[in-house]
């Protein structure tokens, strides 16, 4: 809602400053971080500073200390600068007064409530505003609750400004009841303090010194100050249902212990060293013994008998590796006869599905129903049993706004993959607390695998540890010696997930057969399933085929065709039905007309007018062409002349083979992305060339393979995570059939 007096702020910025700060804001009467940095250079062009910036740093903290020390109703240097004063108090919500550049009396009751508000009343008593109340003024931060803010937290909050806030780096932080990353910082700096530090030494970082002095003041029943106000705060923060006092109560004890059991501590009651690590950041005491870990090594028999020396009984390995050849990490992907090594030291494996995961375009539904097919494959391949758990990556700091926009469907999309595959496994989540936290609270995921060593993330700093967390991921360290040598990131388990101690056996690589008619009408629902979760309607919509139509015509009725094709190619057959199913659902009347209008022209004048994609699969000539020639060069092309692509007789024939011939087609989608595999010489792609055609293809490789057959530009590369999906669709019922 708009609110007029911010408008008049807006106003007032654009027409007193809007030539000399470098930006203008819209004035729309909300206040957004716009308005406040065009608010913070306003006083920073008052202060005379060199340079201007959206930042309220030290050089503008000193400026005005240094030039003005308090402002008040005698110490403000001019009416612009007050009216930038009273701008500000409105945009956070407090009565400025009038933008009249005057500090009247309702500005005066305004910063009061203002110190008030930020616990600071005591330490600044009356109506001056001291540097960092300013620079908190123009900040989005709260001062009262918002959201269903929990006033507890607030009073943590003020006590902690009024508390430290004369300390040279601590700056006041919000007061809305919830906490946060800034909230967290605070806490560790408070912390600090409280053990002595002088400024300069104390950094917010869980250091050396830090633990110490935390160790030098373990709490229990009887004990009182400010070291309990620390850690009932940290419990707070953590969500866990206390007060905040300065007494360690047998209460407090018992919520202690509750605390304790939730994040697998020593039940003890006590505020120790462990404890007070789990409430300060998210890794906690890194020398805990973890009775599970995960890791990109081989699990061999000696390096199973160091990990068990080790207390750890439950290890997580990755179902595939997306790096061609295992790149860094040959052996990230589960190892043959690792599983059954595990199985015969007593061990259990959880299994863990990424591709690449580390930014949110990596993420949406598409994509999600692509990886929950292809970690059900993988699972299957490696011979993991129904029940399993599989835990899904996202392995990078992902924003709140991120989580809504992509991460959200994404989940939705493997669980909805998981659901069309009759539910044989589950989906746990893998990443910061705060992605697992909204995944698992919208549904999508029944277990939490917490990537806590980043404790930076942001989605990790200042969130509680998952309600239903199975796996906290807490250092990585180097166990037993010689060949048993291995290194791994260690990890707390919860018991809410074991693994599997038995598998089925691998499934192993092997090459594909004719579709089994068993698996056919389950294939063209799933499919049809996916494309409709794409926008793409049985019933084609504006499109020219149905979709049944579509998987007769480039699945089932040339079966045995794309099955010799595979054999001949070293190829998976989804490589090519995905392609040739994916190009006939977007033929549309517009083409069909352009066909006609192709042919018409040739049989009138015998010229080539354009070069349209036709056929079920949507050939170009020039494509048809390259790829033919290039397959006649390489010697596994045959019963097709050299064409030339300068002439209109050569491209119009082959143009229209493929237009007369499916047969023609679907070959020529193999030929195709045989050509874009080795590069494309003499093409219009300028991607260096993939290993050749190998039935153990990464997800780089598919992704590759698919997106150049649709071109070197968008919307080839969007387009080609869509397709990945249907890709795993169609494997899911080649690998059914071709181990039967």
């Amino acid at each position: 809602m708009a609110d007029e007096m911010v408008r008049q702020a807006q106003r007032f910025v654009n027409e007193v400053y809007g030539g000399f700060i470098g930006m203008r804001v819209a004035e729309d009467g909300q206040t957004g971080w716009n308005t406040m940095y065009a608010l913070t250079r306003a006083l920073q062009y008052e202060l005379r500073l060199p340079e201007l910036s959206n930042s309220f740093g030290p050089g503008t903290l000193a400026a005005l200390g240094e030039q003005y020390g308090k402002l008040d109703a005698s110490n403000v240097p001019n009416a612009n600068f007050c009216r930038i004063l009273q701008s500000a108090l409105y945009c956070k919500g407090y009565d400025g007064g009038g933008i009249d550049g005057l500090y009247n009396d309702r500005v005066k009751q305004s910063v009061t409530k203002l110190n008030a508000d930020m616990g600071l009343s005591v330490v600044y008593p009356g109506s001056a505003l001291w540097p960092k109340v300013v620079k908190g003024l123009l900040t989005m931060d709260a001062y009262v609750t918002v959201n269903s803010g929990s006033e507890q937290i607030r009073a943590v909050q003020q006590w902690m400004n009024g508390q430290f806030i004369l300390r040279k780096d601590f700056y006041v932080i919000p007061c809305d009841g919830h906490h946060s990353r800034t909230v967290a910082t605070a806490m560790l700096y408070a912390v600090q303090y409280t053990i002595g530090m002088a400024d300069g030494v104390a950094n917010g970082n869980f250091g050396p010194g830090t633990k110490a002095g935390i160790k030098d003041h373990p709490l229990s029943v009887g004990s009182s100050g400010t070291w309990v106000q620390l850690f009932t705060a940290g419990m707070l923060l953590n969500q866990r249902s206390v007060s905040f006092t300065s007494t360690f109560t047998s209460a407090l004890a018992d919520a202690v212990r509750s605390f304790q059991s939730f994040a697998m501590l020593p039940s003890t009651g006590q505020g120790d060293f462990s404890t007070w690590a789990s409430l300060l950041v998210s890794y906690g005491d890194q020398d805990r013994k973890g009775s599970a870990c995960d890791g990109v090594t081989r699990i061999t028999p000696d390096r199973a008998r160091a990990l068990k020396a080790e207390g750890i009984t439950v290890v997580g390995r990755y179902l595939t590796n997306p790096v061609p050849g295992g790149g860094a990490v040959p052996e990230k992907e589960i190892q043959s006869g690792e599983l059954q090594t595990l199985a015969d030291q007593g061990m259990r494996c959880f299994p863990i599905y990424q591709t690449f995961g580390r930014g949110a375009d990596d993420f949406s539904y598409p994509l999600g129903r692509a990886a929950g097919q292809a970690a059900i494959n993988a699972a299957l391949d490696h011979g993991f049993k129904s029940g399993a758990r599989i835990f899904f990556a996202v392995d990078f700091d992902a924003y709140d706004y991120e989580i809504t926009d992509s991460i959200l469907p994404h989940f939705k999309g493997i669980e909805d993959a998981m659901r069309d595959d009759g539910g044989r496994y589950t989906v746990g989540v893998y990443g910061p607390r705060n992605v697992c936290t909204r995944v698992s609270n919208a549904g999508h995921a029944s277990a939490s695998f917490v990537s806590d060593m980043s404790s930076g993330f942001s989605g990790n700093f200042g969130y509680p540890l998952p309600t239903n967390w199975a796996y906290d991921q807490i250092v990585t360290k180097t166990v037993g010696s010689g060949s048993g040598s291995i290194n791994i990131d260690v990890n707390i388990a919860s018991g809410r997930d074991t693994g599997q101690g038995s598998f089925n056996a691998p499934r192993g690589v092997k090459s594909d057969t004719r579709l089994s008619p068993d698996v056919t009408m389950a294939m063209e629902t799933d499919v049809g399933k996916y494309m409709e979760s794409l926008g793409y309607p049985l019933d084609g919509g504006l499109r020219s085929y149905q979709h049944w139509k579509c998987f007769e015509r480039t699945v089932t009725a040339h079966d045995d065709l794309i099955t010799e094709l595979s054999l001949r190619h070293n190829m998976r057959k989804a490589l090519i039905q995905t392609t040739a199913y994916w190009e006939m659902r977007h033929i549309a009347p517009d083409d069909e007309a352009a066909w006609a209008a192709v042919i018409l022209a040739f049989n009138t004048t015998r010229q080539y007018i354009r070069d349209t994609s036709t056929g079920i699969a949507k050939q170009r000539a020039v494509t048809l062409i390259g790829a033919w020639n290039h397959a006649l060069d390489k010697g596994y092309g045959s019963g097709q002349p050299r064409r030339n692509v300068a002439v209109d007789e050569d491209k119009y024939n082959a143009w229209k083979q493929a237009y007369d011939s499916e047969t023609y087609a679907l070959t020529s989608v193999a030929l195709i992305h045989r050509w874009d595999i080795d590069g494309k010489p003499g093409g219009d792609d300028n991607s260096p060339a993939l290993r050749q055609p190998t039935l153990g293809y990464t997800d780089q490789e598919i992704y590759e393979v698919l997106r150049r057959y649709q071109g070197p530009g968008e919307p080839a590369f969007s387009e080609a995570k869509k397709r990945m999906g249907l890709y795993y669709v169609m494997e899911k019922y080649n690998s059914i059939s071709r181990n039967l």
